[in-house]
């Protein structure tokens, strides 16, 4: 080639670059959405496509990763903050920072950060941390849990975050299940009506908006996420991560409901169970995913895998991942969560496409639904942080909001020995109270797992809040002595001349697998402080849980017992509702066993004995009584 024809090629070459996203259609927002996906599409490599299918942990993103990898989405797992104590600012800062990675490749197509905010931002310090599911389940309040979704996406949004991996869809059947406060109920009805969370984190849906077409109203919501499809919830024993094993018809009319309704108001994304259908693992389940999810119920967002999801797919995990890329992709998952080991599902993914295991239509279905979805969002317009959102974290009108929820959420399953001896709501104006149990001066153990770390935490220095025994101090008449005691022992209580007590036990925080439980008893020294604060006073227990427990043993000689479930960072709404201010309205969203023999257990069943029914709840009105 002649020197002159060398230049020509360069010059063509150079004024090709230079022209390749001059004047495109995708970066102009007046275009179509389908017109934007189609052309940007059509300008990438299988390496930009690959890219965006690659979801990566935060502690990977840097710069020089983003940017090398063409990666679409970035994620925080749960306790994973960019730094202790970090502010909304400090997320920001850093997340905007991945963000102009992204927008120096050669397309400029910004990431989707996403992050576990199940309930309430819940991984940020002094966010709002509203009750976990099952509680909200008790309280039927469907405007409620709307509200909720509003008040956690401008959260999200304070710190820079478009996407929450909620809400969890599952209709919980085993209360041994480790994830079982993840659910709003046993029954699929009661669900349903509080898939409301998506509405309020993504905006209604407009009337003309066709079905299955994912809606995200504009920079204060946030894309949500339906988990975790499907079957997670029947799993056998309750075991997490277990094979659900049930008919089509099953599938379809307990477990599946609620996502043709998640489907129905828009939800942007659906996330892969970790479970398996009869054997079949859902990451590699086409005829779940492909079949029925995307062209049956006719899905339009991505389908996102799990944590490490793909690798599970084998026993071992991680045993001979090509073909777990091979399966997942091929069964119909558009982003996976590849946390740590992205280079080799990059090149996995590469080497499947290049030989043609894989064809290239199946990738740009993936590709064209992420970027739908990001199209949707206003990413490709508006990629960074609206900084005027940052004080929205943890503001009062949220506190305000998650109070209200912990006060219907509350489930009166006693109240009194006999129907003449009702108990609450109790005086404010006493001589002497006792406070007693791990759980009344805890915040952590009342937020529950999923609280700034995974599994949660202890104490009440990690967050802001109000712990319940502070709620009391605070809603008691200021003449009225409060002892505290966590372990109060017999002389304490024969020499304490109280005039009632409230004793507040229960579990200590878990998440998922971690909280697996084959027998559901009270955890120590629970049971024992409420046999021994209860045979000699009048007492209150308050059940701090993210399920039933055994409780039959020591129900007769409880005064008043109350379900609190995992009320979250505002436990000033407990106080609100045994003190009268409000009455007790909550009913079980799941069935109280009386032995866990029973289990598996819920309503319409045979032989359906509880010890509390599934919809139970004893209500009170505003008055306090006057002496006890």
């Amino acid at each position: 080639m002649g020197l002159v024809n060398k230049f020509m090629l360069l010059l063509f070459l150079l004024l090709c670059c230079s022209m390749s996203t001059k004047g495109a259609l995708y970066k102009n927002p007046k275009i179509p959405i389908r017109v934007r996906v189609s052309d940007l599409l059509k300008r990438m490599t299988i390496a930009e496509k690959i890219g965006q299918m690659s979801q990566i942990e935060r502690l990977n993103a840097t710069d020089d990763v983003i940017k090398n990898y063409y990666i679409g989405s970035v994620l925080s797992g749960g306790g994973s903050p960019p730094l202790p104590n970090d502010t909304a600012t400090d997320w920001v800062e850093r997340i905007d920072a991945m963000q102009k990675a992204a927008l120096s490749t050669r397309l400029g197509i910004p990431i989707i950060y996403g992050i576990d905010a199940v309930h309430g931002h819940n991984n940020v310090l002094n966010a709002t941390i509203f009750p976990h599911n099952v509680g909200l389940g008790a309280s039927r309040d469907p405007d409620l849990v709307k509200r909720i979704g509003q008040a956690t996406a401008l959260e999200a949004r304070a710190t820079g975050i478009p996407y929450v991996f909620a809400p969890c869809v599952a209709v919980c059947r085993d209360p041994r299940w480790g994830r079982c406060y993840e659910s709003y109920s046993e029954d699929t009805d009661v669900v349903r009506q509080m898939t409301e969370l998506i509405p309020g984190l993504q905006g209604d849906v407009p009337p003309d908006s066709p079905k299955g077409v994912p809606y995200v109203a504009g920079g204060k919501n946030v894309a949500a996420c339906a988990k975790h499809y499907v079957g997670d919830d029947g799993a056998h024993n309750g075991i997490d991560e277990n094979n659900t094993a049930t008919s089509f018809h099953g599938l379809l009319s307990i477990h599946m409901a609620p996502y043709y309704t998640a489907i129905k108001k828009g939800v942007s994304t659906v996330m892969v169970s970790y479970s398996s259908w009869n054997g079949d693992k859902m990451h590699a389940n086409h005829f779940l995913v492909t079949d029925f999810l995307k062209n049956k119920l006719r899905f339009r967002g991505f389908v996102i895998s799990d944590w490490q999801g793909i690798d599970r797919i084998t026993s071992p995990p991680y045993n001979n991942y090509t073909y777990s890329v091979l399966a997942s992709v091929t069964a119909g998952i558009d982003m996976i969560m590849i946390p740590y080991n992205y280079t080799d599902f990059i090149n996995d993914l590469t080497y499947l496409v290049k030989y043609n295991f894989i064809p290239m239509t199946r990738i740009d279905d993936a590709v064209s639904r992420i970027l739908r979805v990001k199209f949707l969002m206003g990413l490709f317009d508006k990629p960074f942080a609206d900084r005027s959102l940052i004080n929205q974290l943890g503001n009062q009108k949220h506190r305000e909001i998650a109070r209200e929820a912990v006060r219907k959420s509350l489930v009166l399953l006693k109240n009194g020995k006999s129907p003449n001896e009702t108990v609450l709501p109790l005086p404010k104006k006493s001589k002497k109270i006792l406070v007693a149990g791990t759980h009344a001066d805890n915040l952590g153990y009342q937020c529950g797992g999923w609280t700034i770390a995974r599994q949660g935490l202890s104490g009440n220095n990690f967050t802001a809040g109000t712990s319940i025994l502070q709620a009391i101090k605070n809603t008691v008449h200021p003449t009225t002595e409060v002892v505290f005691s966590e372990r109060p022992t017999s002389s304490d209580l024969s020499d304490g001349k109280y005039d009632y007590a409230v004793v507040v036990v229960g579990e200590l925080p878990y998440a998922e697998t971690a909280g697996d439980n084959m027998n559901l008893t009270i955890p120590v020294p629970g049971a024992r402080t409420i046999r021994r604060v209860c045979r000699v006073v009048k007492c209150v227990v308050v059940l701090i849980s993210g399920r039933p427990l055994v409780v039959q043993p020591y129900i007769e000689m409880m005064d008043a017992f109350v379900a609190a479930w995992l009320p979250g960072s505002e436990g000033q709404g407990v106080a609100d509702v045994l003190f009268g201010d409000y009455g007790f309205t909550g009913k079980l969203p799941r069935t109280w066993f009386k032995s866990v023999d029973q289990l598996p257990m819920n309503v319409g069943d045979k032989d359906y004995d509880p010890l509390f029914p599934f919809g139970y709840g004893l209500t009170t009105g505003t008055e306090p009584i006057k002496s006890i």
